[in-house]
């Protein structure tokens, strides 16, 4: 058996290595047991596979200059984080060897084993977070390089009630938060009236998505003013100094059910002291309109989806 050697111990390996281009070891897949001494502890490797969950024995990775990125565990393990012992089945490292996210489960979804499944040996935590003690079954939580709070990602299903300065709002997926401890963002789990600089907005993102919890589509500014929004029910009318009007409304798309059904694509809105932004879609270039020179209102989009948010023929 071959074995590789890194800053935190021995590792014995199988099939090929991957170097990044300066020679240091990228990634390697373990082939047999191995404690490597972290910042965390000694923590053991995965190097084995079962028939459900863990099918294949993923591989270690390393940043360039030699430490720890992502590391699979081969149990179970109680770790220290900057908000109290967690169990974790994979961590990962900034590159300043800080722990960045920890996984409480690393099961392999497939048709034999589901995202079911793989929920019921998820427990719920209970994390010390700016917001106070919040308790809720958590896919990851993540952490800045200082080692304060980033975010919590919930796992699918999972609603919370999370205290902003919109008020209450029911939470799913994830919820961010700044260096500072501020709120960054929150993920609402159902049409939410918030006040923003242009009037009353219903905050949902449709297609939210739920791999981390990061980056979320209601986002607020240090001051706890909204300075970000997804919606689909709501239009932006925008009065310039001639008294014309420029309507931004969401989109629509054929439904992936098809039968000619339609359904709703939210539109992004952005608010800074000197404009407004409007985005058809996240990654879309912005249609800016300064504050100065225009007067803003909402109104509520509705169109022809009458029940924008009921479950489509083809629901399951």
């Amino acid at each position: 058996m071959d074995t590789v050697q890194t800053r935190y111990g021995m590792i014995p390996v199988a099939g090929c290595l991957e170097w990044h281009g300066n020679g240091s070891l990228k990634s390697c897949a373990p082939a047999g047991p191995a404690l490597l001494r972290t910042p965390l502890g000694e923590l053991p490797v995965q190097h084995s596979t079962d028939d459900l969950r863990r099918r294949t024995v993923q591989a270690l990775y390393f940043h360039e200059d030699g430490t720890l990125k992502h590391l699979p565990l081969e149990e179970s393990t109680e770790i220290m984080t900057p908000v109290g012992p967690l169990r974790a089945e994979l961590v990962t490292f900034h590159e300043n060897g800080a722990l960045a996210r920890v996984f409480p489960l690393n099961g392999k979804l497939s048709g034999y084993w589901t995202q079911e499944d793989e929920g019921r040996l998820a427990g719920p935590v209970t994390l010390p977070t700016p917001l106070g003690p919040l308790t809720a079954k958590v896919l990851g939580v993540s952490f800045y390089p200082e080692g304060a709070l980033h975010s919590l990602t919930l796992w699918p299903g999972e609603v919370l009630d999370v205290q902003t300065p919109a008020g209450t709002i029911a939470t799913r997926i994830g919820i961010s938060f700044r260096p500072d401890g501020t709120l960054r963002s929150v993920e609402p789990a159902r049409p939410q009236p918030v006040a923003t600089p242009v009037g009353i907005v219903q905050a949902f993102d449709l297609d939210a998505c739920g791999i981390h919890g990061d980056a979320n589509s209601l986002a607020f500014a240090p001051d706890g003013s909204v300075c970000g929004v997804a919606t689909s029910l709501t239009q932006l009318i925008a009065v310039g100094r001639d008294g014309g009007e420029r309507r931004f409304k969401p989109g629509n798309r054929e439904s992936l059910c098809g039968d000619a059904e339609r359904e709703p694509v939210p539109m992004w809105l952005g608010f800074t002291p000197e404009a407004v932004a409007y985005r058809s879609a996240p990654e879309a270039e912005p249609v800016v309109l300064p504050t100065a020179g225009h007067t803003f209102r909402t109104s509520p989009h509705l169109e022809q989806f009458a029940n924008p948010f009921g479950k489509m023929s083809c629901s399951v």
